[in-house]
């Protein structure tokens, strides 16, 4: 076998530990009136600090359930935050450490552009018959499009489960904004690949025939995560050839080929769970998903060789830090809260709960 190859450093503020017992502290004296939520993808400080971590799933179902805390603080990019403002009750609050955390992802797809798609759609099929399925990664404001059109949210841990529901609704899914995603639950589903079109919302009519749109059985958005289509067959055959034994799990956001090639696919959670709970002390996986996950996984369970199949960072994941979690608690009395509009959230509360409804 040649030799270990470990995840670049993640690097470290200098003041991390001295933040780090200023949130405790603070933590501490809010005591259960503070919630702190903790996506996957933070960094290892920002992780630790977390009073549930998870994958986006999870955390709003944590957001939704939680009954003490008043103050719910969550440490994740923009569409995760509005998600939860969404789904938490009125006398609750949800705050986001760096409100210019983003993703390219979800700004993919936008309002006007998925009422142009839906009505365009509407000219050449039934569109009742179509169950519109918006991806985690989006805005509130598509969320409640779905929701306004008895659509639902999905997730990579529960899209199985969500196509389940949508075709004991209707006949087709219009999937946005990630293809891959959604490809990739197609072919998991056993779904016709003359079956499954994709929609380029820059053309009319999404760049396809009429013929194909009246076939389709699932109409998917060209979209993208940068982090997850840098993965191909190459780095995981490169990966196999040097390391004896190793698996390789990718994330579903991965294109076709390169979750095909792999050993396993699945959400954050099913790689943390394999990692936890699957490996055993001297086992070997290189993953095909955000590196700072990674890097906390090798970490903590230093007794198995956990590796990426190469460093992909999510820039907007990694902007919040110990000192801006840190900051915004030592102000959140004066710190500007996620408020949706009541409207978008009433609609966008339907399509969450329904999300919430297929457990994943």
């Amino acid at each position: 076998m040649a030799g270990t190859t470990m995840p670049s450093p993640i690097r470290v503020e200098e003041d991390e530990a001295e933040n780090i017992a200023r949130i405790n502290e603070i933590k501490r004296e809010r005591g259960d009136s503070l919630i702190i939520l903790a996506h996957h993808y933070q960094r290892l400080g920002v992780h630790a600090c977390g009073d549930v971590v998870g994958d986006s799933y999870h955390l709003c179902k944590a957001a939704a359930n939680t009954e003490k805390a008043r103050d719910i603080v969550f440490c994740g990019v923009r569409f995760m935050v509005t998600s939860a403002a969404a789904l938490c009750r009125d006398d609750q609050v949800v705050y986001h450490p760096d409100r210019n955390a983003g993703c390219p992802m979800a700004d993919m797809a936008n309002l006007p552009q998925v009422r142009t798609s839906w009505k365009e759609l509407s000219e050449v099929t039934d569109t009742e018959a179509v169950v519109p399925v918006v991806y985690m990664n989006s805005d509130l404001d598509l969320k409640a499009f779905c929701g306004e059109r008895g659509g639902i949210v999905c997730t990579s841990s529960n899209a199985g489960k969500v196509f389940d529901w949508c075709y004991e609704r209707g006949e087709k899914i219009f999937f946005f904004p990630d293809e891959h995603l959604g490809r990739n639950t197609a072919n998991k589903y056993g779904i016709a690949r003359d079956e499954i079109v994709l929609w380029d919302p820059k053309l009319p009519y999404g760049g396809l025939e009429h013929d194909q749109i009246r076939k389709a059985r699932v109409i998917l958005w060209k979209g993208y995560c940068h982090v997850h289509t840098r993965f191909s067959v190459e780095m995981i055959e490169k990966t196999r050839a040097e390391y004896d034994g190793i698996k390789v799990i990718v994330h579903p956001e991965c294109t076709e080929e390169a979750v095909a090639a792999a050993d396993y696919s699945g959400s954050t959670g099913f790689i943390q769970d394999y990692v936890v709970n699957k490996m055993k002390p001297g086992d070997k996986v290189a993953i095909g998903t955000e590196v700072n996950m990674i890097h906390r996984l090798s970490v903590q369970h230093p007794d198995r060789l956990v590796i990426p199949l190469v460093r992909s960072l999510c820039p907007n994941m990694f902007k919040i830090s110990t000192g801006d979690l840190r900051d915004c608690l030592e102000n959140l009395d004066t710190w500007e809260p996620v408020r949706p509009d009541p409207a978008e959230k009433a609609f966008a509360r339907v399509a969450l709960d329904n999300m919430l409804a297929c457990a994943g």
